[in-house]
């Protein structure tokens, strides 16, 4: 029997009343928001702590907020020479851009800051300036001035020891800096701090002591250490074994669980066990260092862990749980079009690209599709760079506005006068501090190495790696960080090498000056004459891009590549066509006038849903991206003669299957050892039908009819007649 209990009452006034009971007007109808926890038959509404704002502590909903994405050339850059350590060509930059240059200040952070404030009163501005973006949001702030824009020129372009002129390289992030990303979709995560932290002995304990006044906190002991006499937190005793969910809704179950019995003299103690106790909390503070509960639990919200042997771990654990308490927005990373998905079809498997990658385990099996919990999605990238149909896509910020960002950069530097660029693609966290790093203490980056940042780096999938160098890149670098998705990021890699026939080199170091050299030992890669525009979905860049790099009609790829042909063996196939009932793409086509399979090879995902189902084994895969108008036409792959129906004539089936069924069963089956029933095989739908209801012995037929009774029959029973 399940067990229902609520975690953390000690700090909380908690109301118990039947399911049915309503709320009238009063405190408790206005302030209850803060949580609702399964008791037996009734539900328990915990009100927050007095100091709590009962606004944060609003019911979880769904914010939708959408903002085209566009350029706005009418923003004004505010640029600063830092203490003159660099050099800032404005009018060129001006020029190329259109952007509405200021006047070249100094000292904008600290002695010429009312020039920002006033700059950030009159808005719509781009701040050139990486290392004080939070005193100009400050600043902001106290004026009530919508935030600006900032662009960091200095750490990524003016502090170099390249000779070459930085020029063109500012006015590309600057006008990169001016594309306006749409605004990202988030979900209100609302967290009443009911907390269950894991541990044994004093660890666990002195951690409940130091959270009691900030959250609802339940102490799960599991050793037999002495519970506390005293304390401002429930103190239970038992074995998690379950836990699922993530912040502001974890769902747990507990065996062998132990309530504490308050009474009593001497030592507390224990109540009897009992298996399947179940609850609910927001945080997770785990002290057991054990496994972790979690597949990749430090992306797991509200998931803390430390490891109880190390004080300071312990301390930023205790920290980062007091400060959950609140209502917190959770982007939404991706979109998912369950249409265009290609993992299953009649419960047969296709596509699972996204389920092996997914580190987190947000995405599980949904019968023909997948379905994605966003609460437990860390935005990630992989499954959307790995996705062949396009069913997954990052959306924070979107696919296509990764494309312009890479199209401005390289169109702005050739603009401006720059030849061959590079681009270095990094990460928002250990990327940028590898880049400050080289900026400050050492060479800085080179003048045509152009980096572009981005939130997820195992995203950054082949297509945009494609889109890079047929926008006008050179070569594309890749910045690795210590907790990158490397087999999602290698796959991508070489199948953008395949394509391209380019190196895409991965940089997986943790030196700054390391890099900054790597960098300027420079590349003999030349830039393609005539660039391409990134626009559509990534498979029609991705080729687009192939078109643009390379003169090859067919491209061999490796075995993991979402392009490709189907190979049908003609001599097994009977063109059954269940592959093309089931076909997820449409990439496979049958035609109504004749038996004959048909291919449109630039359909196809090589999701093998056809090669799974074939019950003669009949079809192969061959990875290769074919850039010909062949690829759009829809090929014969096999046919046959249609039989003609040996009553009507009709054209019907496949003549081979009908002579090899009637050879197989003509006197060899007891149904068809008359010559008649041989002969309906040979008969189309319609003459099958009229055959078998006027042959004899049919096994549909009735008895003979009764003959219909009339008025005489009765009258001429009655005695009366």
């Amino acid at each position: 029997m399940d067990h229902y209990f609520a975690l953390g009452f000690q700090n909380a006034v908690a109301y118990i009343m039947p399911h049915n009971t309503r709320f009238e007007k009063g405190f408790l109808a206005q302030n209850y928001a803060a949580s609702q926890r399964k008791l037996s038959s009734f539900s328990v509404y915990v009100t927050p702590k007095p100091w709590l704002n009962f606004a944060d502590c609003a019911p979880q909903t769904t914010l939708e907020k959408t903002m085209s994405s566009s350029s706005d050339t009418a923003k004004q850059l505010i640029l600063c020479d830092c203490l003159g350590s660099q050099s800032i060509d404005t009018t060129k930059i001006e020029d190329v851009t259109g952007l509405k240059c200021s006047k070249l200040h100094t000292n904008l952070c600290t002695q010429q800051s009312d020039l920002a404030t006033k700059a950030i009163a009159a808005g719509n501005v781009i701040i050139a300036c990486g290392q004080e973006q939070a005193r100009f949001a400050e600043i902001a702030a106290e004026i009530g001035a919508d935030l600006p824009v900032f662009v960091d020129l200095r750490d990524r372009a003016g502090w170099s020891a390249d000779k070459l002129s930085q020029a063109p390289k500012m006015a590309a992030l600057a006008a990169e800096a001016a594309l306006r990303p749409a605004e990202p979709k988030v979900r209100d995560v609302t967290s009443d701090g009911v907390c269950l932290i894991i541990g044994a002995g004093e660890v666990a304990v002195a951690a409940a002591r130091k959270l009691q006044d900030t959250l609802s906190v339940t102490l799960l002991l599991t050793d037999d250490s002495a519970p506390p006499v005293t304390g401002g937190f429930d103190i239970i005793r038992g074995r998690l074994t379950q836990a699922s969910g993530s912040f502001g809704n974890f769902n747990l179950r507990i065996d062998a669980v132990q309530a504490l019995e308050p009474g009593g003299r001497g030592q507390p103690q224990f109540g009897a066990a009992r298996d399947g106790a179940k609850s609910q909390c927001d945080i997770i503070l785990d002290l057991t260092g054990d496994t972790p509960l979690f597949s990749a639990h430090e992306k797991r919200d509200g998931y803390l862990r430390a490891d109880p042997r190390h004080a300071p771990s312990v301390a930023d654990a205790v920290f980062a749980a007091a400060q959950m308490v609140g209502t917190f927005e959770k982007p939404l990373y991706v979109r998912l079009e369950p249409a265009l998905c290609a993992h299953s079809r009649a419960e047969q498997p296709a596509c699972s690209n996204c389920l092996n990658a997914c580190p987190t385990g947000a995405i599980t099996s949904a019968g023909d599709t997948v379905a994605i919990d966003p609460m437990i999605c860390a935005g990630c990238g992989a499954c959307s760079a790995l996705c062949p149909s396009g069913a997954i896509t990052y959306d924070a910020p979107p696919v296509d506005h990764v494309f312009r960002r890479i199209q401005t950069l390289a169109e702005t530097f050739r603009k401006a006068g720059g030849i061959n660029p590079r681009l270095l693609v990094h990460d928002d966290t250990h990327g940028i501090e590898m880049i400050q790093l080289a900026a400050r203490y050492g060479n800085g980056l080179p003048a045509d190495v152009i980096p572009l940042e981005v939130t997820a780096l195992a995203g950054f999938g082949h297509a945009e790696m494609l889109a890079a160098l047929g926008a006008g890149f050179a070569c594309v670098d890749v910045l690795l960080s210590p907790k990158s998705d490397r087999d999602t990021i290698d796959r991508e890699t070489a199948l953008a090498q395949a394509i391209s026939a380019r190196t895409i080199r991965l940089l997986d170091m943790a030196d700054p000056d390391a890099l900054s050299d790597l960098l300027f030992q420079g590349s003999d890669a030349q830039a393609i004459a005539t660039p391409m525009l990134p626009m559509g979905t990534r498979r029609q860049v991705a080729r687009t891009a192939a078109k643009a790099l390379t003169d090859a009609d067919v491209i061999p790829l490796p075995d993991t590549a979402p392009y490709g042909a189907v190979l049908v063996d003609t001599d097994a196939c009977t063109l059954c066509l269940s592959c093309v009932s089931l076909c997820p793409s449409g990439a496979l086509i049958d035609n109504e006038d004749r038996p004959q399979l048909r291919f449109q090879e630039d359909a196809c995902l090589q999701c093998g849903l056809c090669s799974n189902i074939c019950p003669e084994k009949a079809i192969t895969l061959q990875p290769q991206l074919n850039l010909t108008d062949a690829a759009f036409a829809q090929q014969v792959l096999h046919e046959e003669e249609p039989f003609a129906c040996v009553e009507c004539g009709s054209l019907f089936g496949v003549k081979s299957t009908i002579e090899k069924i009637t050879e197989k069963l003509a006197g060899k089956h007891a149904m068809f050892a008359n010559p008649d029933t041989v002969r309906m095989i040979q008969m189309c739908d319609n003459c099958r039908i009229q055959a078998q209801y006027h042959s004899q012995n049919n096994p549909f037929a009735g008895a003979e009819r009764p003959r219909v009774r009339t008025s005489d029959d009765y009258l001429s029973k009655r005695k009366d007649h």
